[in-house]
């Protein structure tokens, strides 16, 4: 079990499927990248761009120590929270000197 401290939301795991998986993978983002990232301390806001549903935007680094931006939701299974990863990429290099300002003042 996973904890997202900043929502303070207890996570069971992920949840994959034939929709939000290729919506990730185009960007050449692998599924242990996304999961690396939000296991490990994102930064998290609310996503300003979504009504229907509520969802968050992630930025992290993966192993090696690349930006990601992910968008997810949380999503009810049984008794269990999971995460649903719906979009990931790699953040541009202008994204991230504008992240790392922001983030250090």
């Amino acid at each position: 079990m996973y904890i997202l401290a900043l929502l303070r939301v207890a996570i069971a795991g992920f949840d994959w499927d034939d929709s939000n998986w290729p919506k990730c993978a185009k960007h050449g983002v692998s599924k242990a990248e996304i999961e690396q990232v939000l296991m490990h301390g994102p930064a998290v806001f609310p996503d300003r761009g979504q009504e229907t549903e509520e969802r968050f935007n992630a930025i992290g680094r993966n192993a090696e120590g690349r930006y990601l931006f992910i968008v997810f939701a949380f999503r009810a299974k049984d008794e269990d929270a999971l995460i649903r990863p719906i979009s990931a990429r790699y953040m541009h290099q202008k994204e991230v000197s504008h992240y790392e300002q922001r983030k250090d003042s």
